[in-house]
């Protein structure tokens, strides 16, 4: 009974912490720079995709450039290379930028996408398929898709700052 009336006290006073981050419920916006039926317009969304799904995406895109990155929460090189997508998508408003969580849980992608402050959309590929459609063996990677949807570069493991903005070079109008 005591040690109730303690837990009561101390949960009323405010002396227990808990420091597990509660996940957001409110929607993100997507930075979008297009419209398509089937593009995220909120970041937290993470619907869940396939092949299929990625290229039907793809093929809405047609008229963007993409710069499309696959990533995981668990992988060291895509939190390394995280920071600077961010930066280029907001310095590039015109270039439609998505990610495309591999082989993960589902609250390990949204923990991913709020500490590194994602703006851009992301897929939801747990079992690694577009991956595998891709030709990669593991994330990250990173693909740049002209206005006409034609993949003129990419780059398997970690982006460097210097790939990426030739990367963007290759796909501006």
């Amino acid at each position: 009974m005591v040690i109730v009336a303690l837990l009561l006290a101390a949960t009323a006073t405010g002396c227990m912490r808990n420091d597990e981050p509660t996940p957001s419920s409110a929607p993100t916006p997507a930075a979008n720079a297009t419209v398509a039926p089937d593009l995220p317009t909120d970041v937290n969304a993470l619907p869940t995709t396939d092949v299929a799904g990625f290229h039907q995406l793809m093929g809405q895109l047609v008229g963007t450039p993409v710069v499309a990155n696959v990533w995981a929460s668990w992988c060291e090189p895509c939190k390394t290379e995280a920071p600077g997508l961010v930066q280029a998508a907001a310095a590039n408003p015109g270039v439609q930028f998505i990610g495309v969580d591999v082989q993960d849980s589902r609250a390990g992608a949204e923990s991913f996408l709020g500490t590194y402050g994602v703006t851009y959309p992301s897929l939801f590929d747990p079992p690694g398929a577009i991956m595998t459609e891709l030709n990669m063996l593991g994330p990250p990677a990173t693909f740049f898709f002209d206005a006409q949807g034609r993949e003129v570069d990419h780059v398997l493991g970690l982006l460097s700052p210097d790939a990426l903005a030739s990367g963007l070079a290759q796909i501006q109008p």
